[in-house]
């Protein structure tokens, strides 16, 4: 019984790690263009003309 006494603050900090990470990446706009990188291999890039 005595282990959750480290146990819980280590679970509540590696919790807390998490969150600050995910608001990280929210804020540096990771999560902005969903679709580009969906859409990105459709796109095209051989448009170079053999003249």
């Amino acid at each position: 019984m005595n282990v959750l006494i480290y146990l819980i603050p280590v679970a509540l900090f590696l919790g807390g790690v998490g969150l600050i990470a995910f608001l990280w990446s929210l804020k540096t706009g990771q999560y902005e263009d969903l679709d580009g990188a969906a859409n990105r291999i459709l796109i095209d890039d051989d448009d170079t003309e053999d003249s």
